[in-house]
């Protein structure tokens, strides 16, 4: 039997995914692999999610700018951007869950 070096794996926590399951429910991935295919994937459609937010942005903002918009693209442009900014949370969410603790300052 070999002796222990005194070393532990230890496993990131869970990774919440840009996507929910069928359910609806959250969807997370566990892994100690950020270069993973399922990590990339997760990476790519996070910043598409992002990268759409800013554009439905700037599209809304011309809509609700104009006085004299109507109310169907009024309320359109509200529910792209409630889509936009729920997506924009998750990703937070997700990395926010990634970033390493703070280390506490009173202890240092």
């Amino acid at each position: 039997m070999e002796p222990l070096t005194g070393r532990t794996h230890v496993t990131p926590p869970p990774r919440l995914l840009p996507w929910p399951s069928p359910e609806g429910n959250p969807c997370y991935l566990v892994t100690d692999d950020d270069g993973s295919y399922l990590s990339r994937l997760a990476d790519d459609l996070e910043a598409v999610q992002l990268a759409t937010g800013a554009d439905v942005l700037g599209l809304a903002r011309k809509v609700l700018d104009d006085p004299a918009s109507p109310y169907r693209e009024v309320r359109f442009a509200g529910l792209r951007l409630a889509e936009c900014l729920s997506d924009a949370l998750r990703v937070a969410e997700s990395r926010g869950m990634r970033l390493p603790p703070v280390p506490d300052t009173e202890d240092a």
